[in-house]
């Protein structure tokens, strides 16, 4: 039996072991099987590797996209330039970390956005994040990072900031959310934001799924923004782990 899977916690969101059984399904995979490996620590992690014998790939959510790079032995260059990882491939006994965030979200967001390149607010700091912002760079798409905690850091600015001026989300169109915020069960919460300074030119992708509507995307789309959630990016890069794996 081939086995892949997910490492994260909590995974009770995680909609990854449906997607890919119902993959195997379809395509007649029987001798596939996908699991979730709930650990509370990344120091879990090698059991996991030494328990499972026939793993032949992971992928890797909240909170530990950055946490597990010491744990591999090799990253895709694309992979280390982005500093987290989200694709494990386990090859004769070495384990290559690679990031498919950036395949998915790069894909999704150009077919949405088409020619236009709004300005971008990013929220969040996290591993996620770090694939949109590399993304939104080999795009050409300006953006600030919103996190927080204060920074001097010229390009990051504060949750507290954004909700004192209104001039950067008069100038800032692209709301990107890469925050767990409003995820399964928590789905009444969302990240600060305004919402009295939004207006129908703003467009919000929530790289959360499920639920399919966040309550950050409901808030927004009330005020007349068009909204998106993360499911396309996440088949877009569970086919590219599929990939990486074979």
């Amino acid at each position: 039996m081939r086995k892949f899977g997910l490492i994260g916690f909590p995974l009770t969101h995680s909609f990854s072991k449906k997607y890919f059984t119902s993959k195997f399904e379809k395509e007649g995979l029987t001798d596939c099987q996908y699991d979730l490996f709930e650990i509370e620590h990344e120091s879990l992690f090698p059991s996991i590797i030494g328990q499972n014998p026939e793993l032949e790939g992971i992928n890797v959510t909240i909170p530990y996209k950055e946490k597990i790079i010491p744990f591999l032995d090799a990253l895709d260059p694309a992979c280390a330039e982005i500093g987290a990882v989200n694709c494990i491939r386990i090859k004769e006994g070495k384990l290559t970390g690679f990031n498919t965030d950036y395949i998915g979200f790069k894909q999704s967001l150009e077919q949405w956005l088409g020619n236009e390149k709004p300005k971008a607010l990013v929220l969040g700091t996290g591993g996620a994040s770090k694939a949109v912002v590399q993304a939104l760079n080999d795009l050409g798409m300006e953006f600030l990072m919103v996190s927080r905690n204060d920074t001097k850091n010229p390009n990051l600015i504060s949750y507290e900031v954004l909700a004192q001026e209104e001039d950067i989300l008069k100038n800032h169109h692209l709301i990107i959310n890469t925050t767990p915020v409003g995820t399964y069960p928590n789905t009444e919460e969302m990240p600060k934001i305004n919402v009295d300074w939004i207006t129908s030119q703003h467009k919000v992708y929530d790289l959360v799924y499920n639920p399919e509507k966040t309550f950050l995307m409901r808030s927004l789309e009330a005020r007349g923004a068009v909204v998106k959630n993360g499911l396309e990016m996440l088949h877009l890069q569970a086919e590219a782990a599929w990939k990486i794996w074979n």
